[in-house]
């Protein structure tokens, strides 16, 4: 995949314009649809599974005027007067007159008589309505009210149905990520790359997600979530390809080069990236409800148009902005030194260029905390898992419950609804329960005294007569409880009916009862969706880092930041801490939406953070087996990447904070807090902590288990650079500048020693530790080439010893006609001498990738600007 990705990014770089144009054109296409044939979003809450869905079932099949979606118009007169029954009579009679729409009788008088309430029945369901229309015709029905100075607002599922989507929490968003690129890069060229590939694939993906809304049913809160997520993802995904290219051009590649190479090292962990939270939200279909399908889905359709675009046009924009993605002054550097390039004005010396080489790893704020954690790390692993178990506690309370009116912000129609019906008809009026009674198995004699004995348990407050179908075989009766829709005791009472009060045959539905068997089928299927998620993602960090160990801890700090994340929101919005700060009246349940979701996404995200600083640290522990020093030199070598791409996500789900929509609130909040602690407690604490206390017991792996497990690259391993300074020794794999250039390192894996740096003093050969190894080629130089110093230690292996073709310098053995040296090779099972060449400017394997930068005027910059310096 590697070689596929690196070829990708370098034609991308080379002819930008195509692939800018082609995203372009597949943006206004996808709009273009969207607007045209497009549908919008609704809530689709059956559950055949559930106890209430079956009462739901036999009621739609005998009162048509209840299989379809409802509307409860409440009028009231601010000053507390009577209202006119004349306005009442009009008003009632132009509702009636709404296509597909019913008005139950007379409207429901308030005690004082200053409210009224209409009941309408539609009937198609809502999934088939426009609410946004259908609220209109409601609002433009109750104009004589209006008219009359009377206040009218709309309840039911035609109101709680429309969602209203304004981007400001986009908005929010994208700024901050911008400010924190800004920071980051020092180029707004390099920081405006991430903010557009977000935008367009956002674009696109939501552009997909209107044209599934028209051919199906899609969750309310799966736009939101989708930009929340597209936009998080796809500025991390193209800030880590950025920060590649950057460090490429730096060590003084062509832009091409670069944008090819960040495509096969960084590209390759994009692309795991993105598949690993395909795979989690994956995990939502375990939960049996078409609001999870859908949401799984449509999310996922914008992962991978976001990843589609960053492996695109990330590497066409930065071959497109050639060095003005650098810093100013590094950019002011490097022209300079393609014009003294093309002057000819270069030396053997130049090849030690320093514009903006990273420093050493082990060097640092980060590596001093890393190494402060490696000398004490039992007092720190506890400290930072008191600090979780802390924040999780409030999990111990956490009720779950959907969103409801009640929950909503108190300037829109239905939650202004919701309130008037609760102060003039009590809190239960606004989830009344529904007995549907099969007359089949309940004789029609017995329905009064059943209503009578429902009005006698506590709770109750009012039960209507029952009434009968037309077919004769169904009836329904009324029942309103004292406590509200969300109200605990509300829950209660539906188990009570259902368990000790009411016969064979009669079902409890209504919104109230089908909202707590949600509740209780999402808390039963939450542990499903986190065997499911866990177990493959440890499947997946065993075959990536080849260690069950490192796996399986990944997997347990995942669910303590998910876990503290939980307790956060608990606190804020149950608890209420927080409820005043984001602009709810009271503090409302957890979501029953939101542990599935969080979970299934937080999961995927946190996996992103983990495989990169983990490969890292493998990376080391590889090339050095060096159990401490391999978790400093990985912290500190991802520390800058990291902590901005997390930054880039808090901010993002913190603007999803301002949303009027409670869910969003709640999922923006406890994402911001997962990743947050995520970033900080799990990965400056807790990883190096527990990688110190396991030392070389992090890498265990059986060797049967190792040879059932297949090989993966995420990070393009085998054909990455190493970025080097004097001196620095390279960790399996090619090293690129430095003085000294940089040894190929040790490959344990395939056996093969990785080439030496490519600098002014090319770096040496690496070792050959596995069957059939050989050491790996001198790093190639303008000046002179490095040597191989290529040791086997395995079966068949030959020692590989060869300066690079390009003005390469001599090296032990019989010169060769392009000036690199003789190749010496023994093999120890052969017990001789193998003397073999390899043709300079060959490619590595497979890949497609030169094993030497190229030496065009861009290559050239490097040494310019050491010879200006």
């Amino acid at each position: 995949m590697s070689g596929l990705l690196y070829r990708i990014g370098a034609a991308a770089a080379t002819r930008p314009w195509r692939v800018i144009g082609m995203w372009l054109a597949a943006l206004v296409v996808a709009l273009g649809l969207a607007a045209g044939s497009g549908g919008k979003p609704h809530d689709d809450y059956d559950a055949p599974m559930t106890a209430s869905q079956h009462g739901t079932d036999l009621l739609r099949a005998s009162f048509p005027t209840l299989a379809g979606a409802d509307a409860r118009v409440v009028v009231h007169d601010p000053d507390g007067t009577a209202l006119d029954a004349g306005v009442l009579g009009t008003v009632q009679e132009r509702l009636a007159a709404l296509p597909s729409a019913m008005v139950t009788g007379p409207p429901q008088m308030s005690r004082d008589g200053d409210t009224a309430l209409f009941t309408i029945h539609y009937r198609q369901p809502v999934a088939d309505m426009d609410a946004e229309e259908a609220l209109a015709e409601i609002f433009t029905a109750a104009t004589p009210a209006t008219d009359q100075g009377l206040q009218v607002d709309v309840g039911g599922q035609v109101s709680e149905n429309l969602q209203k989507v304004d981007g400001q929490a986009e908005a929010i968003g994208v700024g901050l990520a911008l400010l924190i690129l800004l920071i980051a890069f020092g180029s707004i060229v390099a920081a405006g790359v991430p903010i557009a590939v977000a935008l367009i694939g956002l674009g696109i993906g939501g552009s997909a997600i209107t044209l599934i809304a028209a051919v199906t049913n899609v969750s309310s809160i799966a736009p939101s979530l989708a930009s929340m997520i597209g936009i998080g993802v796809g500025i991390d995904y193209a800030l880590l390809l950025v920060t590649r290219h950057v460090e490429g051009l730096r060590s003084g590649m062509s832009v091409r080069e670069a944008a090819g190479r960040a495509n096969a090292t960084a590209g390759a962990s994009v692309v795991f990236a993105g598949l690993t939270v395909i795979i989690s939200l994956s995990g939502l279909r375990l939960v049996g409800l078409n609001t999870y399908v859908t949401t799984a889905f449509t999310t996922a359709a914008v992962v991978i148009a976001v990843v589609l675009v960053a492996v695109t046009l990330v590497p066409a924009l930065c071959g497109l902005a050639d060095l003005r993605v650098l810093r100013r002054r590094a950019h002011a550097e490097m022209l300079a030194a393609r014009s003294l390039a093309r002057s000819g004005a270069v030396t053997a010396a130049a090849g030690n260029a320093a514009g903006g080489a990273p420093a050493a790893p082990q060097r640092g704020l980060t590596a001093a905390w890393a190494r402060r954690i490696g000398n004490r790390p039992g007092p720190w692993a506890l400290a930072a898992l008191t600090i979780l178990l802390v924040l999780a506690a409030p999990i111990l309370t956490m009720r779950t419950w959907p969103q409801d009116a009640g929950s909503q912000p108190v300037d829109v129609t239905q939650r202004r609804a919701y309130d008037l019906i609760t102060a003039e008809y009590g809190q239960g009026a606004n989830g009344p329960l529904l007995l549907a009674v099969d007359l089949a198995q309940v004789p029609q004699e017995s329905l009064a005294g059943l209503g009578t004995t429902v009005a006698a348990v506590p709770g109750v407050a009012a039960v209507a007569p029952p009434a009968i179908a037309p077919s004769g075989t169904v009836a329904v009766i009324e029942v309103v409880p004292t406590t509200g829709p969300s109200d605990a005791a509300s829950s209660d009472l539906v188990t009570h009916l259902r368990a000790d009060i009411l016969p064979p045959g009669v079902y409890v539905t209504g919104t109230t009862a089908i909202f707590a068997d949600l509740s209780d089928l999402l808390a039963e299927r939450l542990w499903w969706v986190v065997g499911f998620v866990v177990g493959v993602s440890i499947l997946l960090l065993t075959i990536v880092f080849r260690s069950p160990v490192v796996a399986l801890k990944a997997a347990v700090m995942n669910l303590l930041s998910i876990a503290a994340a939980y307790g956060v929101v608990t606190a804020v919005f149950q608890w209420g801490w927080g409820t005043d700060l984001l602009g709810l009246p009271h503090s409302v349940p957890m979501s029953s939406w939101l542990p599935v979701l969080m979970f299934t996404v937080l999961f995927g995200l946190s996996m992103d953070y983990e495989v990169f600083l983990l490969s890292r640290i493998r990376e080391d522990w590889l090339a050095t087996r060096d159990p401490q020093g391999s978790v400093v030199r990985g912290l500190t070598s991802t520390a800058r990447v990291i902590t901005s791409a997390a930054l880039i996500m808090i901010a993002v789900f913190a603007g999803f904070a301002l949303d009027p929509d409670v869910t969003v609130k709640m999922v923006g909040v406890g994402m911001a807090v997962a990743v947050l602690v995520d970033a900080t407690v799990i990965r400056l604490v807790l990883v190096p902590a527990t990688m110190a206390l396991l030392g070389r017991a992090n890498w265990w792996l059986p060797r049967w288990f190792d040879r059932m497990l297949p090989q993966v690259d995420i990070h393009g391993e085998r054909f990455g650079h190493h970025t080097a300074t004097d001196g620095d020794s390279g960790s399996g794999h090619r090293g690129s500048g430095g003085a000294g250039g940089s040894s190929g390192g040790r490959d344990r894996d395939d056996g093969n020693g990785r080439d030496g740096g490519i600098s002014a003093n090319g770096g040496a050969g690496g070792r050959g530790d596995g069957n059939g190894g050989h050491g790996g080629h001198g790093g190639g130089a303008v000046s002179r080439g490095g040597t191989g110093s290529g040791k086997d230690d395995g079966k068949g292996g030959a020692a590989d010893r060869e300066p690079q073709a390009a003005g390469g310098g001599s090296a032990p053995g019989r010169p060769t006609a392009d000036g690199g040296g003789a190749d010496r090779g023994g093999s120890p099972k052969a017990g001789g001498a193998n003397r073999h060449k390899r043709p300079s400017g060959t490619t590595m394997a497979g890949s497609g990738i030169p094993t030497q930068v190229s030496t065009d005027p861009a290559d050239q910059a490097a040494k310019g600007r050491e010879l200006q310096r």
